[in-house]
């Protein structure tokens, strides 16, 4: 074959990620304590940005002004989030990118109501959801914190729903020194859910590393760390119910209140200086952080719920367009005029990117609300089996923008304060094509099937599916067996084994 040269003509797409692109994807995804650090690096680096010191609640005329040509008398004034101050360029690439890089959902996030605060009264049903498929973005690379860490354990130890968001709850409750300072009937109540399983996720996390994690006080925290030696014998635990007499050095107390005479306590007095009192300082050295909520959700008159974002955490900045047009006007060089137009669009740039931001997460938190409705009306047993697809579909973006959305990002909510990532849930379809059912409904299904087991009538796993599809459950069999061995539950055949021996 001959080669010679030729001109052919193409036409293809290819997005740019320029840094103020990058810049919209990272805001997205911080924490409303890292964007307010990044936003005050910003403000010092950057000398048309100025910060809003007006009070959150002032005047909407004030805070929402347009700017015109016209307009110069004002010495500062606020970018108009919402019209063409800032460069189309710029408002096409944010929207763009909040549709996963995709063309066709630009302008998808443009809310309609004040960004502020968005009010509804009934919550809307969703479609059937498949497995939970969200994507994570990569992290920084950092110390391992006690949660991390305990929040990993959690989802090795469990796959039920209702376990890891009451498990996910706990977790946050317990201080760095790994401590549970709550009492578990207040977090029941807190939740709608049953005390026993309350009690039953608590246990579970005690049995976590470090040892002694999960404890209310300092003598269940020992009593847990001796039980994980083997060594809490009644003899040790009258010495813990007394341990206040080793604080005030009682030796001859401790002797009466054990039973036991000098050496043996002696041995048990170094037994426990031996265990450690604080099992969560091993981890998560760094400084402590307050959570603050980026988003409240309040009973409304109506019956609904009212989702406000939480204006103490929306940096709110200022373009100072007057200082602009002065430096402009200044005769200078190239360079210096590239500066300054850089530094300009760089101004218009971040505040059209975190309004933006707030939008994006009043829609989405709106959306898990109204998907979640049965949860914040009744507790933790009726929440709906939920994915990143289902919220995406809703609001027409892409799952990556949710899954941004939802890291690091907490709501305050009459039932407690909760990341948004909890609400998401596995769901197993139905077989007549309507709403799909929770998955952790179903093992709760399992469960009772199995404890109404007979010895005459022990139901293997082929025949809880054929049961389970006479409910309306599409489940496969390797299904239910996954979450049977999540339960505990041994098979069939060792069942009926134990039922005939009288085990069971």
């Amino acid at each position: 074959m001959a080669l010679a040269p030729r001109l052919e003509l193409r036409q293809s797409q290819q997005l740019v990620m320029t840094p103020q692109l990058q810049q919209a994807i990272k805001l997205l995804q911080l924490s409303n304590l890292e964007l307010a650090e990044f936003v005050a690096e910003q403000l010092e680096e950057n000398p048309f940005l100025e910060a809003d010191e007006s009070p959150a609640d002032a005047p909407e005329e004030r805070r929402g002004a347009k700017e015109t040509e016209a307009d110069e008398k004002s010495a500062r004034e606020e970018v108009d989030l919402t019209s063409d101050a800032a460069p189309k360029e710029a408002s096409d690439a944010i929207d763009a990118e909040y549709a996963d890089i995709d063309p066709s959902s630009t302008g998808s996030d443009a809310a309609e109501q004040d960004f502020r605060t968005n009010d509804w009264a009934n919550a809307g049903s969703g479609g059937p959801s498949l497995d939970d498929d969200r994507q994570f973005d990569a992290a920084l690379s950092r110390e391992i914190s006690l949660s991390d860490h305990l929040t990993e354990q959690l989802h090795v130890a469990t796959r039920d729903a209702s376990q890891l968001f009451i498990g996910a709850y706990l977790i946050d409750l317990i201080d760095d020194a790994g401590y549970l300072r709550d009492s578990l009937e207040d977090v029941s109540e807190r939740l709608g859910a049953d005390l026993a399983d309350v009690e039953a996720v608590h246990s579970l996390i005690t049995a976590f590393d470090p040892c002694g994690v999960g404890a209310r006080d300092l003598k269940e925290c020992l009593s847990l760390q001796l039980k994980e030696a083997d060594r809490c014998d009644p003899t040790m635990q009258a010495f813990l119910d007394n341990i206040e007499l080793l604080a005030k050095g009682d030796l001859k107390g401790l002797m009466r209140a054990t039973s036991a005479d000098e050496d043996n306590v002696r041995q048990m007095v170094a037994e426990i200086r031996a265990l450690t009192p604080k099992p969560g300082y091993a981890y998560g050295g760094g400084a402590v952080q307050a959570v603050a909520p980026d988003v409240f959700v309040r009973k409304s008159a109506d019956g609904g719920w009212k989702i406000e974002l939480n204006s103490d955490t929306l940096p709110r900045v200022l373009v100072n367009r007057r200082y602009y047009a002065e430096v402009s006007a200044a005769r200078a060089n190239e360079e210096d005029k590239s500066y300054v137009a850089d530094q300009f669009a760089n101004a218009n740039w971040l505040a059209k990117s975190l309004d933006q931001r707030a939008r994006t997460i009043l829609k989405v938190s709106t959306e898990i609300v109204k998907q979640q409705d049965g949860f914040f009306a009744y507790g933790v047993k009726h929440l709906r089996p939920l994915n990143l697809k289902t919220i995406a579909d809703a609001i027409d973006m892409h799952e990556s923008t949710v899954s941004r959305v939802t890291s690091n990002k907490y709501m305050a909510t009459p039932r407690g304060l909760f990341e948004l990532k909890y609400f998401f849930t596995a769901s197993i379809a139905s077989t007549s094509g309507g709403e799909a059912h929770s998955a952790e409904a179903v093992r709760f299904r399992i469960r009772e099937l199995i404890d109404a087991e007979t010895a005459e009538a022990v139901l293997s796993d082929d025949k809880i599916v054929e049961i389970l599809q006479g409910e309306g459950v599409d489940i496969a069999r390797r299904t239910v067996a996954k979450y049977r061995e999540t339960l505990n539950i041994p098979s069939s055949v060792q069942r009926r084994r134990a039922m005939v021996q009288g085990a069971i």
